[in-house]
This record gives C-alpha cells, structure tokens and sequence, in this order.
C-alpha cells in the first residue's frame, strides 16, 4: 500500500437520478462519507482528494465494437452466472456520442461486427459515459486515478470468486434479499459500517448506495496493489485509456 493511510481518501462511484453519487472512504478502518454530485469532475476536487476513483461506467470506447462489446464485457459475463445480464455491450464512440437513439443505432450498426444496435439502456446512460470520457481526455493522467468498476463484478470478488445467489432488482425495484446479500458482504469486507446502514440520499436509491460503497471496496483493492484487471492486459482505445473492468 503506497503513502500513509491517515493522508489518503478513495472513492466508489456510481451514477444515480442526480448524477453521481460518491463513497468516499480510506484504504482502511470505518472512516467514510457519502456525497451527491451534479459533475463527475467534481469529485475530483472534493476536499478528499481522492487518490483512486473505482467508477461503474465504461471507460475507454473502441472504434469498433465486437461480439459482446469489449474485451472488457466479455472477460467478466462467463464470472457472473445469472448476473451477466447487468454487464452491457459497451459500443462504439461513434455511437455513444450520437445524439438520438435512432442516431446511435445507426452508428452502433455501422461500427459493429457483427452488426448490433445500441440498447435504450445504455443509450440513457451515454450522457455520463461521455462526461467521464470528455475529464479523462482532457486530463490522460487522470487515467492513474480513475478505473471502471462493475458492481456485481466488485461483489463477485468480495463473494470470493462467487456470484450472488439474489439479484439487485426485480422488475426495476429494489429486492430485499439482495440488497441485504450485498450489505453483509460489504461488511465483511470491512466497508465502514455507518455507510452501509445509513438510508440514501434524496437523489439516489438504496442500490445506487450499495454500488457506490462496492466500487469503493474495489478502490482499496487497487490502491492496495491487489486488483485484478479484465482482461488482464487490456487493450486502449483512440485516446489512450485503458479498457478494463477491475475487481
């Protein structure tokens, strides 16, 4: 572990209705708060510092998207069992930077083999997928701070190479029994317990929260030197950025 744990803060980061929603935590011991952000670049600059940023959005968009999107999707769905489905084909730039859904299946089909419309989903979430693109860009040493993360990926490992039993949602709302699974991992892994206990902000659901505390736990394992990298050496796209889910 590099530099003295009383100095540094790392966070997980997830996206919610507002925006971001951010756990900041130390590398270790029960320290922590949660914060809402309207600007992913402003959790850079929060008074925490943080020094690792583990975030649940695609970084690093191809050119050209394969079967199953990137490297990236494609190494972590076979770990997930049931799960798998909440790991997206992440496609093209051109794509993702399309300003309509019709736009971007039309790009998504051009730059695709085999061709391959963009999903709704993931086209609602192309606005915070260029945010955190356009702050790496502008900045490529961001690119030490700042790794993609998967929340069930994250619990996949903090399950000990297991996936979850009960999923996060049923029919788009919050299940119980998962939410109490991914709790009692979190606590296992020594996530600052008032965090995990604490109700969500206005803003942000009880699954937006455990995501984001998730992300956190996967942000220790890379200040720490012991995260794993899908693939394990990932390939960079036009810019630069490394295409990798770490866990």
């Amino acid at each position: 572990m590099s530099g003295d744990a009383d100095d540094v803060w790392l966070a997980g980061v997830d996206g919610c209705p507002v925006g971001w929603i951010a756990a900041f935590v130390r590398p270790a011991g029960n320290a922590g708060r949660l914060a809402l952000f309207t600007r992913f670049a402003d959790i850079l600059s929060a008074p925490e510092r943080p020094r690792r940023i583990a975030v649940d959005i695609p970084i690093g968009l191809p050119e050209r998207a394969g079967h199953g999107g990137r490297a990236a999707e494609n190494a972590v769905r076979p770990k997930l069992g049931a799960r798998q489905s909440s790991v997206f084909s992440v496609p093209s730039r051109a794509a993702v930077y399309a300003t309509d859904h019709g736009e971007a299946c039309r790009r998504a089909l051009e730059t695709s083999d085999p061709p391959r419309k963009i999903s709704k989903q993931l086209f609602n979430i192309a606005p915070k997928i260029r945010e955190v693109d356009a702050v790496l860009r502008d900045d490529p040493l961001l690119a030490e701070r700042v790794h993609e993360g998967h929340p069930e990926l994250a619990f996949w490992r903090l399950n000990g190479g297991m996936p979850l039993s009960e999923p996060k949602k049923v029919k788009s709302r919050c299940h119980a029994p998962g939410l109490a699974q991914r709790r009692r991992l979190l606590a296992q892994a020594a996530m600052p317990a008032h965090l995990i206990e604490t109700a969500p902000m206005r803003g942000a659901g009880p699954d937006d929260l455990i995501d984001a505390l998730a992300c956190a736990a996967i942000a220790r394992y890379i200040h720490e030197g012991v995260a794993q990298s899908f693939p394990a050496n990932p390939p960079r796209d036009a810019f630069g950025l490394p295409m990798a889910i770490w866990a």
